[in-house]
């Protein structure tokens, strides 16, 4: 998914999240924004840690992070 959006957008005004990939669900086109799924994320993360230790690391370091106007949009897609 993240290759074909960065072939088809300005790959340089895309801000992405280091580790994050395979997590990429979509892109927000007015705010040229990428757009991740949460529940990849954090299985991503758990490769390395504890599901706990994943789902606190996610919500405290990764969501919480604002950089600017491209900061990604995180999809909460467990519910």
């Amino acid at each position: 998914m993240l290759e074909k959006i960065m072939q088809f957008f300005d790959s340089e005004d895309i801000l992405k999240a280091d580790g994050f990939d395979e997590a990429v669900i979509g892109f927000c086109e007015n705010s040229q924004r990428l757009i991740y799924s949460v529940t990849q994320c954090i299985k991503i993360l758990e490769k390395e840690m504890t599901e706990e230790e994943a789902d606190e690391y996610f919500w405290f370091n990764v969501h919480q992070a604002y950089v600017g106007d491209k900061t990604p949009i995180w999809c909460i897609d467990n519910i």
